[in-house]
């Protein structure tokens, strides 16, 4: 895959807090837009838990085609049926991706024909009458811009009328489901323009991206930028439709700036911290699981938690440095709203302000060398958590201002008693 590099943009301010229309919330608190990949129906003893307890509100699952249509038009949906009874417990939702070819259709490529369209259709619309009012978002197809999914090349004018058929089937089975798409390889804004322009937005309720990158996370805000200025001029009138990341993560271990466990650990922070910030309100870490413990293999390693399974285990994996960072920052912001980021000097300095009712909390980093920055509007004691967990030396603010030392490492602060950052809050916090 290759990876483009995008410069950064300013962040524009939510403008409501209440749910989209279509189903998906706008800027929902930590750690409610957050989730992972995985591969699997059924989950091994244990492994729900493990991942229940990173605090992820989403799981992105291929919904195979050929799958659970062996025979034409009879559909077995049963193993997707116990994978939602596994993840309700934990207050999981499903993101089910309506993905590739059936042998039984235009030779088990990606459907073409018009037979194979109303086929793939007639089997979309039959999953979303199954499973409607169950809180699954299905995602119409996987990276068709890639040529490893989309063969013998992609065609946007292929898939088009494959998803107008089949956003046009399933609304009719069931007229409250929730679609995304085009799940783009990339941030691949012709692609993306073609089918919001052939009014595909009629039917989904987000578009999706994948925006995978050798550069840091931060970066990809021109591109979301971009995407939502596209859906604004196309989107219809009452609707509003956000930017959804179903896929996206670092491997740790790329041959990228010295990636290693530590980083990939700190990428993850700054990549669901950079989503919040730009107004995604559901961010895919990709994936659950390394898949083997070869160190040569990259794509194996794009994991949360070791290979291989322990059964008996507790955990039954073994959590890496990533699976602490989510952990950790769905523990520090626990039902914290991104309010906005702070005004800081330094354009590569990022101070996020969260708030829960009367109080606030801060996310912090830098995309720089280590230095000190000033956050004006703060008062009081403050306690601070590195990225990992690990509980820093507390600050105190002195004369209504906070000295902070800022690194790549995500840290996160919460005044000990109320009100320490209420000048924050009313505007304050620029850089001295």
């Amino acid at each position: 895959m290759k990876f483009s590099p995008y410069l950064l943009l300013p962040t524009f301010f939510l403008a409501s807090l209440a749910p989209a229309r279509s189903g998906i919330p706008l800027n929902p608190p930590v750690p409610e837009g957050f989730g992972v990949n995985i591969h699997f129906t059924t989950p091994r003893p244990g492994e729900m838990k493990e991942i229940a307890a990173t605090g992820v509100h989403w799981v992105r699952m291929d919904f195979s085609w050929g799958a659970t249509e062996r025979v034409k038009g009879v559909y077995d949906f049963s193993a997707y049926d116990g994978l939602l009874a596994a993840l309700s417990p934990y207050h999981i939702r499903p993101i089910w991706i309506l993905d590739y070819g059936n042998k039984l259709y235009d030779r088990g490529l990606p459907p073409h024909s018009s037979a194979a369209r109303q086929a793939f259709a007639q089997w979309a619309a039959a999953a979303a009458h199954h499973f409607r009012g169950r809180g699954v978002v299905w995602e119409m197809y996987n990276e068709p811009n890639n040529i490893t999914f989309w063969k013998p090349k992609p065609n946007v004018f292929e898939y088009i009328p494959l998803a107008l058929a089949t956003g046009e089937a399933m609304r009719e089975a069931d007229p409250n489901v929730t679609i995304i798409g085009p799940a783009t390889a990339l941030i691949d804004l012709r692609y993306i323009a073609a089918c919001v322009q052939a009014g595909l937005l009629n039917f989904w309720s987000g578009v999706s991206v994948h925006p995978y990158r050798q550069l840091d996370p931060e970066t990809v805000a021109r591109g979301l930028f971009a995407v939502r200025w596209m859906i604004a001029r196309y989107e219809p009138k009452g609707k509003h439709i956000p930017v959804i990341v179903s896929e996206w993560g670092y491997s740790s271990t790329w041959k990228y700036d010295h990636m290693d466990e530590q980083t990939q650990a700190r990428m993850l922070a700054r990549e669901w911290l950079t989503e919040v910030m730009n107004q995604v309100p559901i961010g895919v870490w990709y994936e659950w699981s390394d898949d083997s413990p070869d160190p040569h293999n990259s794509d194996a390693h794009f994991g949360l938690v070791r290979f291989p399974y322990r059964a008996g285990g507790d955990p039954v994996y073994e959590p890496k440095p990533a699976y602490i960072a989510a952990r950790t920052l769905s523990h520090a912001l626990d039902g914290y709203r991104f309010v906005r980021r702070l005004s800081i000097v330094d354009a590569r300095d990022y101070v996020l302000l969260f708030t829960r009712g009367g109080q606030a909390r801060l996310a912090a980093w830098t995309t720089s060398a280590p230095h000190t920055i000033v956050i004006a509007g703060a008062s009081g004691r403050f306690r601070v958590t590195g990225f990992e967990g690990a509980r820093l030396p507390a600050v105190r603010a002195h004369h209504r201002s906070l000295r902070l030392k800022l690194s790549p490492d995500p840290i996160y602060l919460a005044p000990q008693k109320p009100g320490g950052l209420a000048g924050t809050v009313k505007g304050g916090g620029r850089q001295r």
